[in-house]
């Protein structure tokens, strides 16, 4: 069987973060969309990013390929917007709810706070005791930090460890 990492990411730091753990675990990727993009820019993005979230919203996504029987292994990616988890990777979670079976890790990327809530909401969310690794970066792409490469090394090997 195969690994999937399913991310969001407006800045670039969560696609930034899949696209080494994908590099190192040899998995799919499917990143996933809204229909109608977040403002990504000012006091626009912190209101309505932080808005949907806290509001539970799930908007529409484009259309994106993922059959959960072709993984044993789902990595989530996403960053945290209001202490939670961003709205898409909500929509994905509410729309792909036969993935409990899987073994399923998640990395996060933030710059303020709140990963340990949103990794706690995510879990409940999902309905899963543990998740199988979490990771959690402070904007891997836009403050890089050697740091971050040790952490997504052990993360990586706690994917494959299973």
């Amino acid at each position: 069987m195969r690994t999937a990492i399913i991310y969001y990411s407006m800045s670039g730091n969560t696609e930034f973060a899949a696209e080494k753990i994908a590099k190192k675990l040899e998995t799919d990727v499917i990143r996933i969309e809204p229909v109608k993009a977040y403002p990504d820019k000012g006091v626009k993005k912190f209101f309505w990013g932080g808005k949907s979230a806290v509001m539970g919203e799930e908007p529409e996504l484009l259309p994106y390929d993922f059959q959960a029987e072709q993984y044993d292994t789902i990595i989530i990616g996403t960053p945290i917007w209001a202490s939670s988890f961003a709205p898409p990777i909500k929509t994905f979670l509410s729309k792909n709810r036969n993935i409990t079976d899987k073994k399923i890790a998640v990395f996060t990327c933030f710059s303020g706070g709140g990963a340990d809530k949103a990794i706690e909401k995510m879990r409940k969310f999902i309905g899963v005791d543990a998740f199988l690794a979490e990771l959690i970066l402070v904007d891997p792409k836009d403050k890089e930090n050697p740091e971050n490469d040790v952490m997504i090394e052990e993360f990586c090997r706690k994917c494959e460890q299973g």
